[in-house]
C-alpha cells in the first residue's frame, strides 16, 4: 500500500499506477529532493519538532540513499509513484520511526515545487555556463577574422559590405540577451516554498528562513496558496530556452548556407559533419541542421506548459505533474545545442577568398555613391534614382560599378568628380561606418572591448551563483 493509503481499502490498478506515476521523470530530481529533505529535517530538529537523534538518523539515511542512487544500486519501483515517495519509503524501511517523522509539517505539494525550483536554479546555472562558452567561441572567431569582408544581406540579397567580425558579434549580442533571460529565470526560481505545506501553511513552528538559507534560496514565498501552485519560474526557464534556441537556429541556418558549394564561405570541421550512405563526396552539416530542427521541440515544451497552466484553480492540481518533463527536456536540449554550436564555431574554417569574391558582386557600393551625391546637395531621393540608373547600366553591360568610366558617371550627373572612384572601394566603404555599433573596424574595436567586458562580468556573476 502507498504511504498515503490510510483511508483507502484497495490499491490503485496497474494502468492507473503507470498513468499517474511521475517517477520515470522526476527521479532525475533525486539530488534536489534529498537536499530539501535534509534541510527540512535539520530545521525540524532546530525547532524542537523532532528529536536531534532522529535528525541525525534521517540525514545519514538520506546520504546512504543518495550514494546508492548514484552507484546505480537503488531499485526504483513505479508503485512508489514519485521520487519523493520512493526516497521516503526507502528511508522508513532503513531507519524506522525516525524516517516516518521526516514528513512532519510538510506536504508533497511544497516538497515537489521546492525540488523543481532547486532543479531550475541548477539548470539555469549550467545553461549560463554553456552560453558563456559559445559567446567566447564567437568572439574568438571574430578576433581571428577582423579584416575579412563579406556581403551584408537584406532579403537574402547583397546589400552592403560588412566585416565578418561585425556579423559574428551580432550573434554575441543575441546570446548575451539570452544570458540575461536565463539569469531572470534563475532569480524567479530563487524563492523557498518549503513550509507552505499542502496549501495553507502549517501549525508547526517551522523556520522557513532556515530552510531557505540551508538550500541557498534568496527569500521565502509570501503566500502559501501561490507557493504550491506557482510554475511561472518554469515558464521563464522554458521561454529563455525557446528564445535561445531561436537564436541558435538562425546561426545554424547561416552555417548550413555558408558551407554549401554555392556560398563556400566556411568549411565545417570533419568532427562536426557527417557523410552520405550512398554519395561518397558528401559532407553534411547535420549537427547545425539538428540544432535548427530541435528548436521546434523546445518551443513546443513552452507551449505545452502554458496550456497546462491555463485555467488551473488554486491551489495544487495533478495537472502540475506535467510541468517537469517539458522543462527538463527544454533545458537538456538547449544545453546540447549550445555545446554543439560552440564546437562547430570553434573548429570551422573561414574561407576569406570566397567571401571576397562574393562581396565584389551585387553593386554593394551603390548606397555610398548615392550618399556622395547627397553630400554634394542633391536630394537623396534623386540621388537614389541616379545611382539606380548606373546600376541598370552595369547590369546591361555585365560589369560592376567600379568598372564604369568617369564619363559614365557624368552622363548621369555633373556632380560626379574624379573622387567618385574612391567611393567604389568596398573595404573603405565598410570601414567608413564609424557610428556607434557600425561595421567600421574602429567601431568594431569599441564593440569588441564591450563584449569582452560583458563576458567577464557575466562570468563573475555566474561564479557568484555557484558559490
Amino acid at each position: 500500500m502507498a504511504l498515503w493509503s490510510g483511508r483507502f481499502t484497495e490499491d490503485v490498478g496497474e494502468l492507473a499506477t503507470r498513468f499517474g506515476a511521475s517517477l520515470p521523470v522526476d527521479k532525475q530530481l533525486y539530488r534536489e529532493d534529498i537536499a530539501g529533505s535534509k534541510a527540512h529535517a535539520r530545521m525540524l530538529g532546530a525547532q524542537g519538532v523532532i528529536p536531534t537523534e532522529d535528525v541525525q538518523a534521517i540525514v545519514e539515511g538520506l546520504d546512504r540513499i543518495q550514494a546508492r542512487i548514484e552507484a546505480g544500486d537503488f531499485a526504483f519501483d513505479i508503485h512508489d509513484e514519485d521520487i519523493h515517495m520512493a526516497i521516503e519509503g526507502q528511508l522508513i524501511a532503513d531507519i524506522g520511526e525516525a524516517g516516518a517523522r521526516l514528513h512532519t509539517g510538510r506536504s508533497r505539494n511544497d516538497q515537489v515545487v521546492t525540488d523543481t525550483r532547486l532543479f531550475a536554479k541548477r539548470r539555469c546555472r549550467e545553461l549560463m555556463a554553456a552560453n558563456l562558452a559559445l559567446r567566447s567561441a564567437l568572439v574568438q572567431k571574430a578576433e581571428e577574422n577582423r579584416n575579412v569582408l563579406l556581403p551584408g544581406y537584406t532579403h537574402m540579397q547583397h546589400a552592403q559590405p560588412v566585416f565578418l567580425a561585425h556579423h559574428l558579434l551580432a550573434y554575441v549580442h543575441m546570446f548575451a540577451r539570452d544570458f540575461k533571460r536565463l539569469e531572470a529565470a534563475y532569480e524567479a526560481a530563487d524563492v523557498n516554498p518549503l513550509g507552505s505545506a499542502a496549501l495553507a501553511g502549517t501549525t508547526y513552528p517551522l523556520d522557513r528562513r532556515m530552510t531557505a538559507s540551508e538550500l541557498g534560496f534568496a527569500c521565502v514565498s509570501q503566500n502559501s496558496l501561490d507557493a504550491v501552485s506557482d510554475r511561472d519560474f518554469l515558464l521563464d526557464l522554458s521561454y529563455a530556452a525557446s528564445v535561445s534556441c531561436l537564436h541558435l537556429s538562425r546561426l545554424a541556418e547561416e552555417l548550413v548556407l555558408w558551407s554549401t558549394s554555392e556560398f563556400g564561405y566556411i568549411t565545417m570541421s570533419d568532427a562536426w559533419s557527417t557523410g552520405s550512405s550512398i554519395m561518397p563526396q558528401k559532407k553534411n552539416p547535420d549537427f547545425a541542421e539538428l540544432i535548427r530542427g530541435k528548436t521546434g521541440r523546445v518551443v513546443g515544451d513552452l507551449v505545452a506548459l502554458m496550456v497546462t497552466l491555463k485555467s488551473l484553480p488554486l491551489a495544487y492540481n495533478k495537472d502540475l505533474q506535467e510541468d517537469k518533463e517539458g522543462a527538463i527536456d527544454a533545458a537538456r536540449t538547449l544545453e546540447d545545442c549550445l555545446l554543439c554550436m560552440e564546437g562547430m564555431v570553434r573548429t570551422l574554417t573561414v574561407n576569406a577568398d570566397a567571401m571576397a569574391q562574393s562581396v565584389a558582386k551585387g553593386h554593394l557600393a551603390a548606397t555610398d555613391i548615392a550618399d556622395y551625391l547627397a553630400k554634394k546637395g542633391m536630394p537623396f531621393r534623386r540621388a537614389h534614382e541616379v545611382v539606380g540608373h548606373l546600376v541598370l547600366l552595369c547590369e546591361q553591360r555585365g560589369c560592376n560599378l567600379d568598372d564604369l568610366a568617369l564619363a559614365d558617371f557624368k552622363a548621369e550627373s555633373d556632380l560626379f568628380e574624379e573622387d567618385v572612384v574612391a567611393m567604389t572601394d568596398l573595404r573603405a566603404i565598410a570601414d567608413a561606418r564609424q557610428t556607434e555599433g557600425g561595421t567600421g573596424r574602429a567601431a568594431i574595436d569599441v564593440q569588441m572591448k564591450e563584449v569582452h567586458e560583458r563576458l567577464k562580468a557575466d562570468g563573475v556573476h555566474l561564479d557568484s551563483l555557484l558559490r
